[in-house]
């Protein structure tokens, strides 16, 4: 059986029926040991490199008087064995396919994010497709752990959020709106005080155990705790619908000069979004 084949059979044996509709339902689900032992140590050992030398794009995601650390980095498979392995040579882009229901899947991007211990910073409530410069449904993220992550500071999810609408993205850090116009989107709504009026969903997960969610589900997570270390790998990936949406902002990740060769509404066939996994292939 080929590298291909295998990835395709493990992704087919964990993404069942069940998770399947949970997935299109709700917007996200656990999809438990998806990836092998040897692919969690290469991601493992992709962040540490990773974290130990940063690209340009990185940045802190927590403030200066957090006893811990955020770090996130962006869009550095094209430098990483590590990474590269696992988003070509994983069921990662078989079990996207699978979930979306898109005949192709193609690379978007990938996400690099450590909290180191005793990190208070919590992930506010967002929508992460309000950010990108891509339109269409047909997509998944994949949340990654190489550490176990305890439920109370998992990924967690409001149920059904991925159905719409879009809500105003803002900045972490200081809540700006520097995507979308004041007033141009719905405001986020205090999902936090509001817990008990909303179906929550978020597991605690173990390294193998692969979180896929749709780019429009509300999202956040808390800090981590002073024993604990979370360094997640993040995957973005798009299907047949996800086309291009030129902005006259910068996106988060910024994909400098792609609106020059892209025009708006176009398929993502460009070098920097490679196709990984299409159905029959």
């Amino acid at each position: 059986m080929t590298p291909q084949a295998t990835a395709e059979s493990r992704a087919r044996e964990c993404v069942t029926p069940e998770l399947i509709e949970a997935f299109r339902s709700d917007g996200a689900v656990c999809i438990r040991q998806l990836l092998s032992p040897a692919q969690v140590q290469r991601l493992r050992e992709g962040i540490d490199a990773n974290l130990a030398q940063p690209s340009p794009r990185a940045k802190v995601a927590s403030r200066p008087d957090d006893p811990g650390r955020f770090v996130e980095d962006f869009c550095n498979w094209q430098d990483s064995d590590a990474y590269r392995e696992v988003i070509f040579g994983s069921g990662l882009a078989p079990a996207a396919g699978l979930l979306s229901g898109s005949r192709s899947i193609r690379l978007y991007h990938d996400h690099m994010l450590t909290k180191e211990p005793g990190t208070q910073q919590r992930t506010p409530w967002h929508q992460d497709q309000p950010y990108y410069n891509v339109e269409g449904r047909l997509n998944c993220s994949f949340w990654i752990p190489v550490d176990p992550v305890a439920r109370e500071s998992t990924l967690e999810f409001i149920a059904g959020s991925h159905l719409g609408p879009w809500l105003m993205p803002r900045s972490f850090m200081d809540a700006q709106a520097r995507w979308f116009p004041e007033g141009s989107l719905q405001e986020m709504p205090d999902f936090e005080a509001e817990r008990e009026r909303h179906r929550i969903l978020g597991w605690a997960v173990q390294p193998g155990d692969v979180i896929a969610f749709h780019m429009l589900a509300v999202h956040g997570s808390a800090g981590v705790g002073g024993d604990r270390r979370r360094r997640v790998f993040s995957l973005r990936v798009l299907g047949d619908d996800m086309v291009h949406a030129p902005r006259d902002w910068v996106t988060s990740p910024p994909f400098p000069g792609l609106a020059e060769r892209l025009p708006a509404g176009a398929a993502l066939d460009d070098a920097l979004f490679p196709l990984l996994w299409q159905a029959g292939a």
